[in-house]
């Protein structure tokens, strides 16, 4: 059977999301991150990504690793485009020019946005959003994501998906990138085509289900 490491509060959002879309069964193993833990190698810690048993699946003890049926891999993007290769129907290439596109996508999502929009993201959750500070790191953020998000903007405002005019994979990566920054609006409201997208893919039931889950996860 398929197997997932690593909690919902994590990367492994992707793949979760994905799997809930796909429908396909699955063990959830929650391996919660170390750092999360205040001695997470104490006797009866929970097992975390520095326990030696999950290092023996993922020796970088990074979250989520996936096992199917023998055959595992790590990284998120790489999980979720294998995943929707070999069971996404729709949600997979058709071809291999979509399969370049998405796998494009995926990463111009790693390497373009999700750094700035983690800056975004952990300046709100820590509660810094109002000091002068927090408000300086979020502007440089947003700034270096106003090329990204025109690109995403101007792709979005003519096809309406990642990826031949339908919801695959690749919103699924790109929308968990972009999900980082939506904590601040200015972003999204001067750029409606990639609000409406973000909004549309979030309305899904597959989104919908991972979110509860992440939701009763602690924090």
């Amino acid at each position: 059977m398929l197997k997932i490491y690593g909690v919902y509060r994590s990367r492994a959002t992707r793949p979760l999301w994905l799997i809930e879309e796909l429908g396909i069964p699955f063990e959830h193993i929650p391996i919660i991150q170390g750092y999360r833990l205040p001695e997470p190698m104490a006797p009866g810690a929970p097992v975390n990504t520095l326990s030696p048993e999950f290092l023996s699946v993922n020796p970088m003890g990074s979250i989520p690793s996936m096992d199917d049926a023998g055959f595992v891999l790590h990284e998120s993007l790489a999980i979720t485009l294998y995943l929707a290769r070999k069971y996404g129907g729709e949600l997979g290439p058709k071809d291999i020019a979509e399969e370049g596109q998405m796998v494009q996508w995926s990463l111009f999502g790693a390497t373009s946005i999700e750094t700035p929009a983690l800056k975004i993201s952990a300046t709100i959750a820590g509660g810094r959003a109002e000091t002068e500070e927090g408000k300086a790191d979020i502007e440089v953020a947003a700034r270096t994501l106003k090329r990204p998000f025109d690109v995403l903007e101007k792709h979005l405002s003519k096809t309406g998906h990642m990826v031949g005019g339908r919801f695959t994979v690749a919103d699924i990566n790109v929308g968990e990138v972009v999900r980082y920054a939506q904590g601040y609006a200015p972003l999204f409201d001067s750029r409606p085509a990639l609000k409406a997208w973000i909004e549309a893919a979030q309305a899904r039931s597959g989104f919908k289900a991972m979110w509860d889950k992440r939701t009763a996860e602690p924090a």
